[in-house]
């Protein structure tokens, strides 16, 4: 197969990512993810601890649409600056490459810095215990805003779960939200209702495992900042449930032993909405 550099921050660059292969196959890799497509870690280059992610394009006429409508790596490209367009935190891509053979796309690389100082949410929000309520309101809080302010920007993503967001700061220093898989982000002129929704339902399903339900019920609310009336309260919380539980449905099919995160039905929101209401004094 022969490497096409699409991407690189200096001629430097373009060179690791020809040899990238080679990274990724040094005993110093350090994995975090290795499946059948996907193989993701740290490696080391000339002193400077990057982030390295392969994706394989699958079959062959797979890797001829990738040409068509674009390569992963490509979507990374457009992810990031989008999102810096945007003013938004991520990861610094430094190179980027495709492994072509005939024509197709078979695999794609993406070298970018490591976030060494940030965590994913859940290392973040648990790191002082589950009784550091305290910590984990406001953890929470920042991420609701910061989803917020990215759909008001026109902006969602195909995938956003807790892994997908990482955390640095606290203590001293503000937080600071940083997104990463930026090949599943996408712009529009106006972000649907829909589409905000299912950002949050994607997002509970993952923060279920760390959160209760009333810390979920008070993201939502930090997400929509002005609370609504009572009627369109009630209106907005059906159909967020009812996202969810036909995605709770879908992935009971595509994965029916994976025990699924319990989510909270209409009489736990109404629960859960009335002590949010009492806490706010409203």
């Amino acid at each position: 197969m022969r490497m096409q550099v699409i991407a690189a921050r200096t001629p430097e660059w373009s060179a690791v990512v020809r040899r990238v292969s080679e990274l990724i196959d040094d005993s110093a890799f350090r994995s975090l993810k290795r499946s059948a497509r996907t193989v993701a870690g740290f490696a080391v280059v000339d002193g400077t601890r990057v982030f390295i992610k392969r994706v394989d394009e699958g079959p062959w006429l797979k890797g001829w649409i990738s040409r068509l409508r674009g390569s992963r790596a490509r979507r990374v490209i457009r992810g990031a600056a989008m999102l810096k367009l945007a003013g938004f935190a991520r990861p610094e891509p430094l190179a980027a490459g495709e492994a072509r053979a005939i024509g197709a796309i078979r695999a794609s690389y993406v070298i970018s810095e490591a976030l060494d100082d940030a965590q994913i949410m859940s290392a973040v929000v648990l790191a002082g215990g589950r009784r550091n309520f305290r910590m984990r309101c406001a953890v929470s809080k920042v991420i609701a805003k910061e989803i917020h302010r990215l759909h008001e920007a026109g902006i969602y993503t195909l995938d956003l779960q807790e892994t997908n967001v990482m955390i640095s700061g606290g203590g001293n220093a503000d937080w600071k939200i940083h997104f990463v898989d930026l090949e599943d982000f996408r712009h529009c002129d106006r972000v649907s209702e829909r589409r905000r929704l299912l950002n949050l339902v994607h997002l509970d399903r993952t923060i279920g495992r760390f959160l209760p339900r009333t810390q979920r019920l008070r993201f939502l609310y930090n997400y929509l900042g002005a609370r609504p009336g009572r009627n369109e309260t009630r209106d907005l919380l059906h159909r967020y449930f009812a996202l969810r539980q036909r995605a709770e449905s879908r992935a009971r099919f595509r994965h029916p032993k994976t025990p699924l995160v319990h989510g909270p039905n209409e009489a736990t929101a109404r629960t859960c909405s009335a002590q949010v209401t009492d806490s706010d004094g409203h």
